[in-house]
């Protein structure tokens, strides 16, 4: 996976999973997508299927891998590109006391050398991507010159695309939630990467709700990751793959992503899946839409119930008008 992708979504524990990301594929088919973290024990030792399995319409698609161990982290890599992966990415961002007890996220800011010994192990034992996703700080170790020596390492041994949450992290004191909120962003040193390293791509994620964000900060770095706005207004990349790509398909109206999602519904159930396992990621899709709440409502109230099947959701959709939206109608006759 050589292709610059510049709008990505990036990866969420509990938000990302499969039925997440066929979900929204159904929306944009070129926007990068990201499993949610995944540990090198779960991989070794656990359900892989379960934890690794993916529809093929998911491509472009990235693991997310959790981790300290350069060896494991080289194990799972080799099994993420067996699985069909197009990449593999290094966790180095989050600030969960479970994570740092493992030792790995957030904390491997301040063990560079560890992590570009993890970097040169996973490049040495598969050929797709190896990318880092990391804080622009943590704790106090927050000046600018220790975010530019952790990349300079990590970049030495390979690797080639960094994604840059633009808060610093706070390990103790702050919540997972309140890190992702209370430290301010710092879009500046994120620009001072990619001027200080302008072979590398820097891809900069942190409070980028709206496509015109996205557009300006194009003008600063390669690309822009998009967080929790993806899980909350996930029809804000109906027109993603015309404006950045240039991929002029038709533009699917809402009622058209959900009729879309009827045959993996269905085969999902059938298979022995629970309906709302797939519905709770596809309450936000008429967000802002007239009939919004009742589709929520009805959802809520019964693709929960024993036996849902398809004809919830379809009777879902009908409390909804089905009406153009203003975005859809412009990209469409633009």
């Amino acid at each position: 996976m050589n292709t610059l992708y510049p709008v990505s979504v990036a990866p969420m524990m509990e938000r990302t999973d499969r039925h997440f990301r066929y979900f929204l594929r159904q929306i944009s088919r070129r926007t990068l997508l990201y499993t949610e973290m995944v540990t090198t024990a779960a991989v070794l030792r656990g359900d892989r299927p379960k934890l690794l399995d993916f529809h093929p319409e998911e491509h472009p698609l990235i693991l997310q891998l959790g981790g300290d161990d350069p060896q494991d982290l080289a194990a799972c890599a080799r099994i993420a590109e067996d699985w069909g992966y197009d990449g593999v990415n290094l966790n180095v961002g989050c600030p969960s006391p479970r994570v740092q007890s493992g030792n790995f996220g957030a904390c491997l800011m301040q063990q560079p050398e560890r992590v570009a010994a993890a970097v040169a192990a996973m490049g040495a034992a598969v050929q797709i991507p190896i990318s880092v996703k990391h804080r622009i700080g943590v704790d106090e170790c927050d000046r600018y010159t220790d975010l530019h020596h952790f990349v300079a390492t990590v970049a030495a041994a390979g690797c080639q695309q960094f994604s840059v949450h633009a808060r610093k992290a706070w390990l103790q004191g702050l919540s997972p939630k309140e890190n992702r909120t209370v430290p301010p962003l710092r879009y500046d040193l994120v620009y001072r990467l990619k001027q200080d390293f302008p072979h590398l791509t820097i891809e900069i994620n942190g409070g980028i709700t709206e496509l015109a964000q996205v557009r300006e900060q194009l003008n600063h770095v390669d690309a822009v990751m998009i967080g929790r706005a993806a899980y909350d207004h996930p029809y804000l990349f109906a027109t993603v793959d015309q404006e950045f790509w240039e991929d002029f398909h038709a533009i699917p109206s809402r009622h058209e992503v959900i009729r879309g999602m009827v045959p993996y519904l269905a085969h999902w159930v059938e298979q022995g899946g629970r309906i709302s396992q797939i519905t709770r990621h596809c309450l936000q899709l008429f967000s802002g839409q007239p009939g919004t709440k009742a589709w929520k409502r009805f959802l809520t109230e019964n693709a929960y119930q024993p036996g849902a099947g398809v004809e919830v959701v379809l009777a879902a959709l009908a409390q909804v008008p089905e009406t153009p939206t203003p975005e859809t109608a412009r990209a469409i006759f633009a």
